[in-house]
């Protein structure tokens, strides 16, 4: 396997290329680092490291050409600023149609997309069906959905992963990060009442090693199928910290840009598949915490606009 992963620098991609590397013949990320880092991929010997956006059609025509992929892993997006929107439709429309066709080109085995649950939009079912209809509403959100059409337009062997919220190391984004550095600092946190599914690490990487080796075509939702809300996953923070009676200092309703409920059915994933999560929600967010421990929180990003 020659794998190609585009923001492979991020949580999602290091953890991929940590697990699976050593069964690859060589390894290639593109990577802008505006939010990953290059000091989370692994010294891995069969790997090299392009540093450049994925919406340079000239940089991604040049690198696919000459590394001729057989396997695509496409983990880059831009999310950092909601009100970017032109940025997010350079890296997540344009960029995914750059890698698109230069996957096309040099004739990729399969290709894997990772895609926000945000692609729904506010559902009226849930736990949300991989039928539900997409109704996206953000920026991140509707770029990312239009890349996703990109790539279902393809010839390729392609899966679409509508993703929950993985946890696991390097994880800087959501509630989990930013609750423990501001515990942590004793500083005051503002708790929403919304509800999210929370997939480990260990069991979204056991389920990619299944589909990057499978040629079903589709959209998947990949969760465990179960909600907990946002002031559980403070509460386990504080009393992970020692700090069990400490309460939020301000409970809050979802915002303008936020969903009440994000929960996926991963069923059709787990028919297909043959794939189920093991871990618990609580042994998920223990073992989330215990990395912080050991190597401590830095950058926390968020698609969401800041409510203090």
């Amino acid at each position: 396997m020659r794998l190609l992963v585009t923001g492979g620098a991020g949580s999602l991609g290091s953890n991929l290329i940590e697990r699976i590397g050593i069964k690859c013949e060589e390894i290639l990320v593109i990577d802008n680092f505006a939010t990953g880092k290059r000091a989370s991929l692994p010294p891995l010997p069969n790997l090299r490291v392009v540093e450049g956006g994925i919406e340079d059609g000239t940089l991604v025509e040049k690198e696919f050409q000459q590394f001729r992929p057989t396997h695509v892993v496409h983990s880059a997006a831009s999310y950092k600023n909601p009100n970017d929107w032109e940025t997010d439709a350079k890296v997540n429309v344009i960029g995914t149609i750059n890698i698109v066709s230069a996957s096309e080109a040099v004739g990729v085995k399969r290709f894997i997309n990772f895609q926000t649950a945000l692609c729904y939009g506010r559902p009226t079912k849930v736990p949300i069906p991989i039928d539900h209809c997409c109704a996206p509403f953000t920026s991140y959100g509707i770029s990312k959905t239009a890349g996703e059409s990109v790539v279902a337009a393809s010839s390729m062997s392609w899966a679409s992963l509508r993703l929950a919220n993985v946890t696991g190391p390097r994880l800087a984004i959501g509630p989990i990060p930013a609750f423990y550095k501001k515990l942590k600092a004793d500083e005051p946190c503002t708790v929403s009442t919304t509800v999210r599914d929370f997939l480990d690490m260990s069991d979204f990487i056991s389920l990619m090693e299944l589909i990057m080796g499978r040629d079903d075509v589709g959209c998947f939702n990949v969760s465990t199928g179960d909600g907990h809300s946002i002031a559980e996953i403070f509460h386990l923070v504080a009393a992970h910290l020692g700090k069990p009676d400490v309460q939020p200092a301000r409970v809050v309703g979802p915002g303008s840009d936020d969903v009440a409920e994000m929960v996926l059915d991963p069923s059709h994933t787990e028919q297909t598949f043959d794939w189920k999560a093991t871990r618990s929600f609580e042994q998920t967010i223990t073992r989330m915490l215990m990395w912080y421990d050991e190597h401590g929180v830095t950058d926390v990003y968020s698609h969401l606009q800041r409510r203090s």
